[in-house]
Protein backbone atom coordinates (compact mmCIF):
# COMPACT_ATOMS: atom_id res chain seq x y z
CA UNK A 1 0.00 0.00 0.00
CA UNK A 2 2.94 2.47 0.55
CA UNK A 3 4.07 2.38 -2.83
CA UNK A 4 0.45 2.66 -3.65
CA UNK A 5 0.91 6.36 -1.86
CA UNK A 6 4.39 7.26 -2.62
CA UNK A 7 3.02 6.53 -6.58
CA UNK A 8 0.25 8.87 -5.73
CA UNK A 9 1.58 12.11 -3.71
CA UNK A 10 5.31 11.17 -3.77
CA UNK A 11 6.64 14.33 -4.65
CA UNK A 12 4.31 16.03 -2.23
CA UNK A 13 4.96 14.40 0.25
CA UNK A 14 8.75 15.21 0.02
CA UNK A 15 7.70 18.98 0.86
CA UNK A 16 6.86 17.73 4.45
CA UNK A 17 9.85 18.45 6.14
CA UNK A 18 9.15 16.87 9.72
CA UNK A 19 9.84 12.89 8.84
CA UNK A 20 6.47 12.02 11.76
CA UNK A 21 4.45 14.46 10.03
CA UNK A 22 5.39 12.77 6.79
CA UNK A 23 5.47 9.48 7.80
CA UNK A 24 1.44 9.93 9.37
CA UNK A 25 0.36 11.59 6.54
CA UNK A 26 1.10 8.69 4.18
CA UNK A 27 0.16 6.46 6.68
CA UNK A 28 -3.24 7.70 6.69
CA UNK A 29 -3.74 7.17 3.29
CA UNK A 30 -2.88 3.87 3.43
CA UNK A 31 -5.60 3.24 6.06
CA UNK A 32 -7.66 4.86 3.54
CA UNK A 33 -6.96 2.59 1.11
CA UNK A 34 -7.01 -0.19 2.48
CA UNK A 35 -10.49 0.19 3.78
CA UNK A 36 -11.78 1.71 0.27
CA UNK A 37 -13.07 -0.32 -2.66
CA UNK A 38 -11.06 2.67 -4.47
CA UNK A 39 -7.88 2.22 -6.08
CA UNK A 40 -5.12 4.91 -7.31
CA UNK A 41 -6.18 3.75 -10.48
CA UNK A 42 -9.66 4.71 -9.97
CA UNK A 43 -8.54 7.85 -8.04
CA UNK A 44 -6.52 8.92 -11.30
CA UNK A 45 -9.74 8.08 -13.83
CA UNK A 46 -13.39 9.33 -11.59
CA UNK A 47 -14.32 12.72 -11.22
CA UNK A 48 -13.39 14.73 -8.24
CA UNK A 49 -16.80 15.76 -7.33
CA UNK A 50 -20.19 14.23 -7.93
CA UNK A 51 -21.89 17.72 -7.45
CA UNK A 52 -21.03 18.86 -11.05
CA UNK A 53 -22.15 15.83 -13.15
CA UNK A 54 -21.21 13.33 -15.32
CA UNK A 55 -19.36 14.78 -18.16
CA UNK A 56 -17.07 16.60 -15.50
CA UNK A 57 -13.30 15.50 -16.78
CA UNK A 58 -11.07 16.90 -13.83
CA UNK A 59 -10.08 13.59 -11.67
CA UNK A 60 -10.32 13.31 -8.23
CA UNK A 61 -6.22 13.58 -8.14
CA UNK A 62 -6.12 15.88 -10.58
CA UNK A 63 -7.96 18.14 -8.07
CA UNK A 64 -6.07 17.00 -5.18
CA UNK A 65 -2.82 17.87 -6.59
CA UNK A 66 -4.18 21.20 -7.74
CA UNK A 67 -5.50 21.96 -4.14
CA UNK A 68 -1.80 20.73 -2.75
CA UNK A 69 0.17 22.92 -5.23
CA UNK A 70 -1.66 26.00 -4.82
CA UNK A 71 -2.01 25.52 -1.23
CA UNK A 72 1.38 25.44 -0.87
CA UNK A 73 2.45 28.25 -3.18
CA UNK A 74 0.12 30.26 -0.75
CA UNK A 75 1.75 29.70 1.86
CA UNK A 76 5.41 30.51 0.27
CA UNK A 77 3.56 33.72 -0.83
CA UNK A 78 2.41 34.44 2.79
CA UNK A 79 5.35 33.62 4.23
CA UNK A 80 7.37 35.72 2.06
CA UNK A 81 4.84 38.88 2.37
CA UNK A 82 3.47 39.57 6.04
CA UNK A 83 6.82 37.36 7.71
CA UNK A 84 5.99 36.81 11.29
CA UNK A 85 3.05 38.73 11.61
CA UNK A 86 0.61 35.55 9.43
CA UNK A 87 3.37 32.64 9.84
CA UNK A 88 2.12 30.00 7.85
CA UNK A 89 3.45 26.08 8.82
CA UNK A 90 4.50 24.72 5.72
CA UNK A 91 4.52 21.57 7.10
CA UNK A 92 0.99 21.72 8.81
CA UNK A 93 -0.18 23.18 5.60
CA UNK A 94 0.80 20.59 3.36
CA UNK A 95 -0.53 17.63 5.23
CA UNK A 96 -3.91 19.07 5.71
CA UNK A 97 -4.18 19.79 1.92
CA UNK A 98 -2.58 16.14 0.98
CA UNK A 99 -5.21 14.85 3.66
CA UNK A 100 -8.38 17.41 3.27
CA UNK A 101 -10.31 15.15 0.87
CA UNK A 102 -8.70 11.52 2.24
CA UNK A 103 -12.15 10.75 3.35
CA UNK A 104 -13.68 10.67 0.02
CA UNK A 105 -12.08 6.71 -0.48
CA UNK A 106 -15.14 5.95 2.57
CA UNK A 107 -17.85 8.54 1.15
CA UNK A 108 -17.33 6.50 -2.49
CA UNK A 109 -18.08 3.57 -3.89
CA UNK A 110 -18.36 2.26 -7.23
CA UNK A 111 -21.51 1.31 -9.17
CA UNK A 112 -22.02 -1.32 -11.83
CA UNK A 113 -20.84 0.65 -14.38
CA UNK A 114 -17.35 1.61 -12.24
CA UNK A 115 -18.94 5.01 -11.89
CA UNK A 116 -18.46 6.73 -8.51
CA UNK A 117 -21.22 7.36 -6.17
CA UNK A 118 -21.72 8.32 -3.31
CA UNK A 119 -22.43 5.18 -0.62
CA UNK A 120 -24.35 4.08 2.38
CA UNK A 121 -21.31 5.60 4.65
CA UNK A 122 -20.66 8.45 2.78
CA UNK A 123 -25.22 9.42 3.06
CA UNK A 124 -24.41 9.29 7.16
CA UNK A 125 -20.70 10.64 7.32
CA UNK A 126 -19.45 13.51 5.20
CA UNK A 127 -15.43 12.95 4.29
CA UNK A 128 -14.13 15.98 6.50
CA UNK A 129 -15.87 13.68 9.24
CA UNK A 130 -13.91 10.55 8.24
CA UNK A 131 -10.69 12.18 7.15
CA UNK A 132 -10.53 13.30 11.03
CA UNK A 133 -11.16 10.21 12.11
CA UNK A 134 -8.77 8.65 10.27
CA UNK A 135 -6.00 11.23 10.74
CA UNK A 136 -6.56 10.78 14.59
CA UNK A 137 -6.16 6.85 14.43
CA UNK A 138 -2.99 7.59 13.35
CA UNK A 139 -1.91 10.33 15.86
CA UNK A 140 -1.50 13.26 13.52
CA UNK A 141 -1.83 16.83 15.43
CA UNK A 142 -4.58 19.20 16.36
CA UNK A 143 -3.69 21.30 13.70
CA UNK A 144 -3.48 18.93 11.30
CA UNK A 145 -7.32 17.72 11.70
CA UNK A 146 -8.54 20.97 12.18
CA UNK A 147 -7.51 21.77 8.77
CA UNK A 148 -9.45 18.17 7.51
CA UNK A 149 -12.52 19.20 9.30
CA UNK A 150 -12.89 22.94 8.39
CA UNK A 151 -11.46 23.01 4.64
CA UNK A 152 -15.22 22.23 3.50
CA UNK A 153 -18.59 24.16 4.33
CA UNK A 154 -18.46 22.45 8.24
CA UNK A 155 -15.81 25.18 8.65
CA UNK A 156 -18.09 27.60 7.95
CA UNK A 157 -19.20 27.61 12.25
CA UNK A 158 -15.82 27.74 13.87
CA UNK A 159 -12.65 29.89 13.15
CA UNK A 160 -10.31 28.57 11.11
CA UNK A 161 -6.49 28.68 11.31
CA UNK A 162 -4.35 30.43 8.88
CA UNK A 163 -3.30 27.18 7.27
CA UNK A 164 -7.09 26.07 6.82
CA UNK A 165 -8.15 29.22 5.37
CA UNK A 166 -5.41 28.73 2.44
CA UNK A 167 -6.54 25.14 2.06
CA UNK A 168 -10.47 25.89 2.08
CA UNK A 169 -9.70 28.68 -0.43
CA UNK A 170 -7.64 26.83 -2.76
CA UNK A 171 -10.32 23.85 -2.60
CA UNK A 172 -13.30 25.99 -3.09
CA UNK A 173 -11.03 27.92 -6.15
CA UNK A 174 -11.07 24.87 -7.78
CA UNK A 175 -14.33 23.49 -7.30
CA UNK A 176 -16.65 26.31 -7.21
CA UNK A 177 -15.87 27.31 -11.03
CA UNK A 178 -16.91 23.95 -12.18
CA UNK A 179 -20.31 23.96 -10.00
CA UNK A 180 -21.20 27.75 -10.14
CA UNK A 181 -19.23 29.22 -12.86
CA UNK A 182 -20.44 31.33 -15.50
CA UNK A 183 -20.53 29.36 -18.68
CA UNK A 184 -19.98 31.77 -21.78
Amino acid sequence: MKEEVLKLWGEELEWIQDNDLREKTMRVWEIALQRSVLNGDDLNRIPFTLLVGPDLKVTFMDHKRAVVHISRESGLKVNQFFKDELPVNMDVLISGAILCDVGKLLEYVLDDNGNAVQGTYGKYLRHPFSGVALAEEVGLPPEVNHIIATHAGEGDMVKRSTEAYIVHHSDFMTFLPFKNGLKL
